[in-house]
């Protein structure tokens, strides 16, 4: 009897399925990292799941950017596994890791100066080949409108501010559309309007069925748009769960060494955090 062809295998590619929300998109496992001879990560287990935010948040140091980096598979595990749509990343080709993650470094740098358009429509090269081709356009545009840069379209990269820079790095992520966000700091160089832009994208991407992975510094954006928030502390994780719930004074003030006070927002109940000053 004749195989049936699979609908997710293209030259060589197993394209993403559709997954229901909840399903665990990216697992870290028993995970620990070394950078040269200094252990950055220890034991940790962690998940992201499809349809939610999930906000890595710690002091500078605690690992952040190396459990983001690990779990893009940018960075290999001393032991333990990252898993990536219930594969081990090992598991995947680059080509298809492509697929299913869109990675945001903390800076964009670029060394040709590439017209702000041709820089999102980079985010679409992972299918080209595949019958999602077809959707590129919609998706450059949709993904520029979203992050408000289509204005500037054919301005060189090189010639945009650092802000400007930062969304249009985040359009080329969006116009992957890839079932993973990985997201490194995204709001490090945005005004108070755009950084709140940012965060209701990532909202929009985990209602749409993604699952969003995000380093914050800012308590505030953390507890108001996370479904959860990792607190990371010495390269381990020193609680997970809804901000509410995890973002306590006493934590906080051991994890960041400073006093803090959390209280909640007065309209959405959301934590507010606020370092602890002298009258």
């Amino acid at each position: 009897m004749r195989a049936l062809k699979n609908p997710f295998r293209v030259r060589g590619r197993q394209l993403p399925a559709p997954v229901s929300p909840g399903y665990p998109v990216v697992e870290a496992r028993g995970l620990r990292v070394r950078l040269g001879q200094r252990p950055v990560l220890d034991s940790i287990e962690l998940a992201a799941y499809a349809g939610e935010v999930l906000a890595l948040v710690g002091p500078n140091g605690a690992g952040k950017s190396t459990l983001l980096a690990a779990m893009a598979a940018d960075l290999p595990a001393e032991s333990g596994e990252i898993r990536i749509d219930g594969r081990p990343v090992t598991d995947w080709s680059a080509p298809e890791l492509a697929l299913r993650r869109a990675v945001l470094p903390q800076s964009a740098a670029l060394s040709f100066p590439f017209p702000v358009e041709d820089v999102v429509r980079m985010g679409r090269a992972p299918w080209a080949g595949t019958e999602r081709a077809d959707e590129d356009d919609p998706a450059v545009a949709a993904a520029m409108a979203a992050t408000e840069v289509t204005e500037f379209a054919g301005r060189p990269f090189s010639a945009l501010s650092g802000g400007e820079r930062a969304r249009v790095a985040l359009a080329r992520v969006l116009a992957q559309r890839a079932p993973l966000l990985l997201l490194d700091e995204p709001t490090a160089a945005l005004d108070l309007r755009h950084q709140e832009l940012v965060l209701r994208i990532c909202r929009d991407r985990a209602a749409a069925g993604d699952a969003v992975v995000v380093v914050l510094h800012d308590l505030g954006l953390a507890a108001a748009y996370a479904d959860r928030a990792a607190v990371l502390h010495d390269g381990r994780i020193a609680v997970a769960g809804p901000p509410a719930e995890v973002f306590t004074g006493e934590l906080l003030g051991e994890v960041y060494r400073q006093p803090v006070e959390v209280f909640p927002h007065p309209r959405t109940g959301a934590p507010l955090v606020v370092p602890t000053r002298g009258t």
